[in-house]
């Protein structure tokens, strides 16, 4: 039951309580002896009854004078004279009763009260979910969900791997915390602080962890709750939340995803967006309005700072952009520390170990692994975690879940044994290229018939022309084994053609790398900053010419990368049956096997340096 409405009902039972005690402290003060109506009949007959009041039901009177027992005023119920004289002559003691209606009188007006009033609050609730004081009065207040510092216990403890941008955060506390001693020499603390990074890094997090080190409210919003069909709203809003913060200042206001309220004026293709911009414009005249002394810090985030209004990234609005990128391998240790905690883990896992096996994950993607591992664990009805289930985990994560129910006819299993395996071959012929750490053959996920799974052993920010020129040879690995084996073709390696291409043209058009094209930058980047999966549309900026140059160099680099993939299976074409073999029957390959495979693995000779340099052409 609601907490309120059970103190309301506490008030109703008090003065229902309230009333009955004054009535019975009315009623003695005005006590009248009720009598039988049989005595009022003698004491008429005696002459003793000085005065009468007589009603429907009853008959009020007064003695003239004090009978012994004491009765003065008294109160008797009318009975019909017929029947009293017929008791009378019997000497029957005989008094009238009245029915009491009290309660259905009462109940008369209390019920329809009370469903009118219950109809009423009903509709109330109905148009205002967050409380009784709502409506169309409260349409213009902030919805701010204010964390009181009892609440907020994250902490810089619970946040990990982001150490850069906890330092540029520990200025804003020390502010909030000191705001006289840290001004002593004339700086302030900066108005805004962006934080930017993909989604899943922490952005959240570390804004209420910085609230929890400051012990100081927390007013979290997201931004498009400013937004509201009525123009004018949402700037209202913001006005009502920045006079909430500077009444408890010092405090701290973290607006998320502030790119549905902050993006760029004029950029709408239809119109129709006056209540957006007015709403930032309310902001951006906020941000310019309130002194940074008072104690009122400004925290918002965002994964696509591209879009943002520039007005609203300038110097003394945002004056701070803090990038929380993906972790890096150590921060990912420091992330799967602070996760690791909670689940029941086994001797032989090792948080470096995960950290290893995971580049590109998120905060976010590691509590889901860990989680992933615990639920695998707990259904194979394990005492503890264990690696094996963390490369389980690891596994569902990047590839999808296993279908062992899709059924494969024979020839499709020995297209995707061969397929795979020419995919780990070549990996494992080649240097430079990721460690090959699982082959199988099961189904995962929508499409994938068949997975090889690669690991880099470091992150690796830089890579050179030979190293991606390897890559190419791994993705085409698998349509180069069908060839060689079953001289045929499928459409199995449709998505190796497609990374391959995409990175061939990213060597010809970006970085450079064909030597008939020159150094020139023919395509910028083509994706949304911090968002690598969506393309972005480009506009061509060079010549047909040029466009057929781009189409061979590419072609070229392809086909190269075709070459040396298929040279290098055809050396080890009786190595690759075996193996298709063995991995036909076990259908899973492990790092055990694999060591086996590379130790037997003939590499193919290295191409003279004048026909890589002609394929790139």
């Amino acid at each position: 039951m609601d907490k309120k409405f059970q103190i309301n009902l506490w008030y109703i039972i008090i003065a229902i309580l309230g009333i009955l005690m004054v009535q019975n402290l009315y009623k003695e003060y005005t006590k009248v002896e009720p009598i039988p109506y049989s005595r009022f009949h003698t004491l008429l007959e005696q002459d003793k009854i000085g005065e009468i009041a007589i009603t429907e039901n009853h008959i009020y009177g007064t003695l003239k004078e004090k009978s012994p027992d004491g009765l003065k005023d008294f109160v008797t119920t009318r009975v019909e004279p017929e029947l009293a004289d017929k008791l009378d002559k019997h000497n029957v003691t005989y008094t009238g009763v009245v029915q009491s209606t009290w309660v259905r009188d009462l109940l008369s007006w209390v019920l329809p009260t009370a469903l009118f009033f219950g109809i009423w609050l009903f509709l109330i609730r109905r148009m205002n979910p967050g409380g009784m004081t709502g409506g169309l009065m409260s349409i213009g207040k902030s919805r701010a969900k204010v964390f009181v510092e009892k609440e907020t216990k994250v902490t810089f403890a619970d946040v990990a791997g982001v150490d850069e941008a906890k330092e540029e955060l520990v200025e804003v506390i020390n502010f909030l915390k000191d705001p006289q001693g840290y001004s002593r020499l004339g700086g302030r603390a900066p108005k805004g602080i962006l934080l930017i990074g993909p989604p899943g890094t922490g952005k959240t997090l570390l804004a209420r962890a910085v609230a929890g080190e400051a012990s100081v409210p927390f007013f979290s919003i997201s931004g498009s709750e400013f937004v509201e069909m009525f123009v004018g709203v949402g700037a209202a809003r913001v006005r009502d939340l920045f006079e909430q913060a500077r009444q408890i200042a010092p405090a701290i206001i973290f607006i998320d995803e502030l790119d549905s309220l902050g993006r760029a004026r004029g950029a709408y293709a239809l119109g129709g967006h006056d209540e957006k911009e007015q709403t930032l414009n309310q902001l951006l005249a906020e941000l310019d309005g309130f002194d940074p002394k008072t104690g009122v810090v400004l925290l918002g985030a965002t994964n696509r700072p591209e879009i943002l209004d520039p007005a609203l990234l300038r110097a003394g609005r945002f004056d701070r952009q803090v990038l929380v990128d993906r972790p890096d391998k150590l921060g990912r240790e420091q992330i799967l520390a602070v996760h690791l905690k909670k689940v029941k883990l086994s001797a032989d896992v090792k948080s470096e170990q995960i950290a290893a096996l995971t580049p590109g994950f998120t905060g976010a993607d590691l509590a889901n692994l860990v989680n992933e591992a615990a639920l695998l664990a707990t259904r194979r009805r394990g005492d503890s975690v264990t690696m094996a289930d963390f490369n389980n985990a690891i596994e569902r994560v990047v590839a999808g879940l296993e279908k062992r129910n899709r059924l494969l006819n024979p020839f499709e299993r020995r297209v995707v044994a061969f397929h795979e395996l020419g995919h780990a071959v070549v990996a494992l012929a080649l240097p430079g290229t990721d460690e090959v750490h699982k082959v199988s053959i099961i189904p995962r996920g929508v499409g994938a018939l068949g997975y090889t799974i690669q690991r880099p052993t470091e992150d690796r920010f830089l890579m050179k022309r030979e190293e991606l020129e390897n890559k190419m040879a791994v993705m085409m690995g698998g349509r180069a084994a069908e060839q060689v084996v079953f001289n045929e073709v499928s459409t199995g390696a449709t998505d190796d053609l497609v990374r391959a291409t995409d990175l061939a043209r990213a060597m010809v058009l970006r970085y450079g790398m064909s030597e008939a094209l020159g150094n020139v930058a023919y395509d910028r980047e083509r994706a949304a900053f911090l968002q690598p999966g969506i393309p972005m549309m480009q506009t061509r900026d060079y010549s047909e010419k040029t466009a057929n140059a781009v189409d061979s160099a590419v072609r070229a680099l392809v086909d190269h990368a075709l070459e040396r993939a298929t040279g290098i299976l055809k050396i080890n074409r009786a190595l690759l049956g075996r193996t298709a073999e063995e991995l036909l029957k076990t259908e899973t390959l492990n790092p055990p096997q694999i060591e086996a495979l590379k130790r037997e693995i003939i590499s193919g000779p290295a191409l003279p340096a004048e026909t890589a340099t002609a394929a790139t052409a």
